[in-house]
């Protein structure tokens, strides 16, 4: 079987490639992706590209396996970079890592391997289940780690050619996959954030194509204008951190767009500004429809599972009941959804 490695430079899809040759596998050559803005915005920071690709290397010596760099810079720009910045400006919150392992990782280098590839290895913290025709995405046993949400995008094709090899694992046995097989990477921490970002941070990625625009912070119940801000982009509904008020905890509740005004509330207002129901459009569900509607459900990436009954209105859009409040249900974040360990799909909350 030839087999096709995405190697990244960290722990666990090292730990995947080796996996994959203990396996038996001989004909094997890993992927670096090389993403476009590391260069363009290498000013902002420390662009890890060059040390992910020194340790790429470095294990693919060790397992003596061929490594190719493939450069996507013009096609991030074009399908992920141009759609996060476009939902920013609107005032919603985009999930830039679902698009990107859909449409990036696991549809524009399907495309650039030949179908000689039978399988694309990778790291992520995930699993698949043959079940009949068709292929089930499970969740990790490491809730933390698990990678399910960013994955809930994937089509029934894109599942078939894939292999995870440590998805069965936790964190922790992969640390202690990689000490044993002592790899170059072997301490190397964990990268943090947006998969296109490295080690950017995001509001310096949207200050550089957004800008700053003055506005004011203003308190939800009573009008009262407590700062100001630097653009409602920065900010997303549910956002507690780095709001820079006295005497909170304070909390984003609202955006105006076109005023671009912040409305915040205390920790006691907060709560009432949480809901249970919300809609959600351009849904995809990975192996069909499903048939009970009483799901789980995550609004953000975390290691909680929401219960969930979920109702279709028509027009692709469906109406989504939580059994408890969530303060932080945000436009244009995906709602992922879950019949216990298996990953149904996602749609984009409106």
């Amino acid at each position: 079987m030839k087999i096709a490695v995405l190697l990244s430079g960290g722990v666990d899809s090292s730990v995947a490639l080796s996996l994959v040759k203990q396996a038996g596998h001989r004909d094997i050559t890993a992927f670096y992706l090389k993403i476009w803005l590391e260069d363009e915005l290498s000013y902002l920071g420390s662009c890890p590209w060059e040390e992910d690709l020194k340790y790429a290397r470095a294990v693919c010596e060790q397992f003596q396996v061929p490594l190719e760099v493939v450069p996507f810079q013009a096609e991030y720009q074009e399908k992920i970079v141009a759609h996060v910045l476009a939902e920013l400006q609107q005032g919603r919150t985009p999930s830039p890592d679902i698009l990107c392992n859909s449409q990036i990782k696991f549809g524009l280098f399907f495309n650039r391997v030949d179908r000689s590839y039978e399988k694309v290895v990778t790291g992520h913290y995930a699993q698949i289940e043959q079940r009949e025709v068709k292929c089930l995405l499970k969740r990790s046993p490491d809730a933390v780690k698990d990678q399910t949400y960013f994955l809930s995008a994937l089509t029934q094709d894109q599942l078939r050619r894939l292999w995870f090899p440590i998805g069965h694992l936790t964190k922790r046995q992969v640390r202690k996959a990689a000490q044993e097989m002592q790899l170059p990477n072997r301490d190397r921490k964990d990268s943090q954030g947006i998969c296109f970002l490295g080690k950017i941070k995001y509001p310096e990625f949207v200050r550089h194509h957004l800008g700053e625009r003055v506005g004011d912070v203003i308190e939800l119940e009573t009008g009262k204008k407590l700062a100001e801000h630097r653009g409602y982009w920065f900010y997303t509904v549910g956002q507690r951190k780095g709001l820079g008020l006295s005497g909170g905890p304070w909390y984003v509740v609202r955006k105006e767009v076109e005023t671009n005004q912040v409305f915040v509330s205390r920790s006691d207002g907060y709560r009432n500004h949480a809901r249970n129901q919300f809609i959600v459009s351009s849904i995809h569900w990975i192996a069909g429809e499903p048939e009970n509607l009483s799901l789980q459900t995550k609004v953000r990436h975390s290691p909680h599972l929401e219960p969930c009954r979920i109702r279709p209105l028509g027009d692709d859009k469906w109406e989504v009941t939580l059994r408890e409040k969530d303060q932080g249900i945000a436009a244009g974040q995906s709602a992922v959804f879950y019949d216990g360990e298996i990953c149904l799909g996602s749609g984009v909350i409106e």
